[in-house]
């Protein structure tokens, strides 16, 4: 984690541990020792491989490897490093190996790596091995700390960002489409735990896509085991067709997305939350320019909108989507909202908006939405 300060740091990895120890409480993973040290967490265990799987999906992490572990003794490192060669390099292949260091040692990471690759060689010549550094197919890692070292053939990515509950708790506006699904997660891996609500906009949807949007949230919550899994459904058609009897026609989306923000932000201070989370980008939809944005922004007085997606293309989107999971989910057949007018406003203007607001008690309606909001455990 590039963080600067030493305590943050700690705290920081204080707190990874926890939910690394949440991660393998929930997977019944039994282990002998977890060990913290600066940039580093080591857990002994008997199932490397799965562990190995399930933690490259907590934030926080930027890699996992199984690994042997043996003392800082060049001969037993050689000894190891041979046996892990053997049960994984294929014959005609190329390999290299890779090492470092951290303390005080009578050989340098050089001589490591000659040694251990002379070992190698001698000892399985009969698969005519051969040293490529460069792009070898395979790799044996070594990493000496001190007394002791660590020898391991692969390194899987980890999703990185920082660990979930470093910091506060925001309330996502969910659609169950692709965009708010990663926001939500893009938020998440900031350190964000999150708060799901969906706005039920019944009759202008239908109850398939209030099952999406929660199946949405079902898979998002797999990356945040340990913390709540709970999703706010508010209903908010009669909202809008309140909007669309009796407000200009071409105002409809802006007026909805405008009351949205301020079901969220009750929402929002039920929760002690610092902030609501959109899926909106620039000129997504028509309610997305940046004109429109700067209106919909006035609607919330107490809590920032925040935008993780606000620039990127739908293709970047999408690709976060299917590394996730949720692209699957959020493309399902689903009745879309039918009460967008034909022609929307891309240029809305806040004095008219708020002209066009002062027919409706605006207070009740929210207040109304908010109080009928059910919590849905998934």
């Amino acid at each position: 984690m590039g963080i600067k300060s030493e305590w943050t740091r700690r705290a920081y990895e204080k707190l990874l541990l926890k939910n690394i120890r949440s991660i393998l409480k929930n997977n019944k993973i039994a282990y002998d020792e977890i060990q913290r040290k600066r940039g580093r967490i080591y857990i002994q265990t008997n199932s490397a491989s799965e562990v190995a799987s399930k933690l490259t999906r907590v934030f926080g992490i930027s890699s996992v490897s199984p690994a042997i572990k043996t003392s800082s003794d060049m001969d037993k490192i050689a000894q190891k490093s041979v046996r892990l060669a053997a049960a994984t390099i294929k014959s005609k292949s190329s390999f290299a190996v890779r090492c470092r260091r951290i303390g005080e040692h009578p050989y340098s990471s050089m001589d490591i790596c000659k040694e251990v690759g002379r070992q190698i060689l001698t000892s399985l010549k009969d698969r005519n091995l051969r040293v490529e550094l460069k792009n070898p197919q395979f790799t044996i890692n070594i990493e000496v700390r001190e007394d002791e070292a660590y020898i391991f053939p692969e390194i899987l990515k980890g999703v990185g960002g920082f660990p979930l509950g470093s910091q506060a708790k925001v309330v996502c506006l969910l659609s169950g489409g692709i965009d708010s699904a990663v926001a939500c997660w893009l938020a998440m891996k900031r350190g964000c735990s999150i708060i799901p609500v969906y706005l039920d906009n019944t009759p202008y949807t239908d109850e398939a896509a209030t099952d999406k949007a929660l199946d949405v949230a079902r898979k998002l919550f797999e990356w945040s085991t340990g913390f709540p899994r709970r999703v706010y459904v508010a209903p908010h058609g009669e909202n809008l067709k309140t909007f669309v009897k009796e407000a200009p026609r071409k105002l409809t989306c802006i007026l909805c997305k405008r009351m949205m923000y301020c079901i969220a932000e009750r929402i929002a201070e039920k929760e002690k939350a610092e902030g609501i989370v959109t899926g909106e980008a620039i000129g997504e939809q028509a309610s997305q320019t940046m004109h429109n944005l700067r209106v919909l922004d006035e609607a919330s007085v107490k809590y920032p909108i925040h935008r993780p997606l606000l620039g990127f293309d739908k293709t970047e989107t999408e690709e976060l989507a299917r590394k996730i999971g949720t692209f699957e989910i959020s493309t399902r057949k689903a009745k879309g909202c039918n009460a967008a007018p034909s022609k929307p406003s891309t240029k809305a203007r806040l004095e008219i908006v708020r002209k066009a607001e002062e027919r409706f008690d605006i207070e009740r309606m929210v207040e109304e939405s908010a109080k009928k909001a059910k919590i849905v455990i998934v």
